[in-house]
């Protein structure tokens, strides 16, 4: 059986029959639950019901229970889709700018399509995959949004756009051998995808967050999303606010905004040590923070922020220091058994040191807990030891 017939046999009564059965099953006991069910069923069925069980399973994470077990799923589709929640802020952005159309090219299974439809607006979802379209248009169909999100399986080169009041694009960034650094590699590259953003009243690109700043066309906006503490992606906007950096963290939002700081100044560690959200520092907007925190950095190459007084902030998470030791791992594992530490979390910037290689030298024991930072401060190997600062910082 094809991807594309086994795909279509989930689709029938007796497929759906098996999807049911299978949301809640449990992988360890898959073997008997499979030959169960092959006495009922047709085996290429089974097999094929039990993967997409699987995949809805993978899905929830990142889809939430509800849509999950009612969406379709190729195994690369789960992996690169974006996730619900960073797909609803985008959509709530291009509703903000009056947008009421969007051609989302390269589509995928229609997570960005199902956002924006869901905000009211009309999508042509493109995808050259056959199974990942068939997958995108099941999903329109299972969530009640057929009527608002087209599916067309083609190159998304040779689609005409003009029709459309926005442009999304989402080019692929995996290849045979993993994931594609160099944005001329994408799929379709993103020399392409500029040209394409350029030709709309507005336009949404999605990149990876390691993107070099000055590859940033001019035009552009650049927005870093993070969602739970976690870089989810960069998008860059057309039609919006050029040259502007943005932060974005999620959820919330919390949106900071770049405004061409110069670099902090290097400080002697204080009480408190800030460490900022990772689309901030992707976004290069750690001397904001800084400032609102009234803080400097403890090394000039360093994203970490000492400030002598607690501030609330969404932007940084803090941490209250009790002790600044040079590199030393036997002082440490001293101190860390005065301290009774057996829950040690490890951070590092700027140390090639192992956490897990760490913990395995020390060997932590004792009811306490404890985070310890390896860096540097003001050039020389440090070691920070602290605790989360409780309510301060979230």
């Amino acid at each position: 059986m094809t991807d594309l017939a086994a795909f279509s046999a989930l689709l029938t009564d007796e497929g759906q029959t098996l999807l049911t059965a299978l949301r809640d099953y449990t992988p360890s006991q898959e073997l008997a639950v499979a030959s169960r069910l092959r006495r009922e069923h047709p085996a290429d069925l089974v097999t094929a019901a039990i993967t997409h069980a699987r995949l809805r399973q993978r899905a929830v994470a990142k889809f939430g229970e509800q849509d999950a077990h009612r969406m379709y799923f190729t195994p690369g589709g789960v992996e690169q889709s974006t996730r619900r929640t960073v797909a609803e802020h985008r959509a709530a952005a291009f509703a903000r700018l009056g947008v009421r159309s969007v051609a989302d090219l390269c589509s995928g299974i229609g997570g960005d399509a199902i956002a924006l439809a869901r905000a009211g607006i009309r999508v042509l979802a493109v995808d050259r995959d056959p199974l990942t379209a068939e997958a995108a248009r099941a999903n329109a169909a299972a969530l009640g949004l057929a009527d608002l999100i087209e599916v067309r399986c083609t190159d998304v080169t040779e689609v005409d756009t003009s029709p459309y009041d926005a442009v999304f694009v989402d080019p692929a960034r995996r290849g045979g051998r993993g994931r594609v650094f160099d944005p001329e590699a994408y799929s379709p590259p993103l020399s392409w995808a500029i040209d394409a953003a350029r030709k709309a009243p507005h336009a949404a690109l999605k990149i990876a967050p390691g993107i070099p700043h000055e590859t940033i066309p001019p035009e552009a906006e650049a927005e870093w999303v993070s969602d739970g503490g976690d870089v989810k992606e960069a998008v860059l906007w057309f039609g919006t606010r050029p040259g502007t950096i943005t932060a974005t963290l999620l959820p919330g939002p919390h949106t900071l905004t770049g405004r061409g700081l110069p670099n902090p100044p290097v400080r002697p560690v204080g009480r408190f040590l800030y460490e900022p959200d990772g689309a901030v520092i992707r976004a290069h907007l750690v001397a904001e923070v800084a400032e609102e925190l009234g803080g400097g950095l403890v090394d000039e190459t360093i994203a970490y922020i000492t400030a002598a007084e607690p501030r609330p902030t969404p932007y940084a998470t803090a941490y209250e220091i009790t002790d600044e030791l040079p590199f030393n791992l036997k002082k440490l594992k001293a101190l860390l058994r005065e301290r009774e530490v057996g829950t040690l979390t490890v951070k590092k910037r700027g140390s090639a040191v192992e956490p897990e290689e760490l913990r395995r030298k020390l060997k932590p024991k004792g009811p306490n807990a404890a985070t310890v930072f390896l860096t540097r401060v003001a050039g020389a190997p440090t070691m920070l030891l602290g605790r989360p600062a409780g309510a301060v910082g979230r």
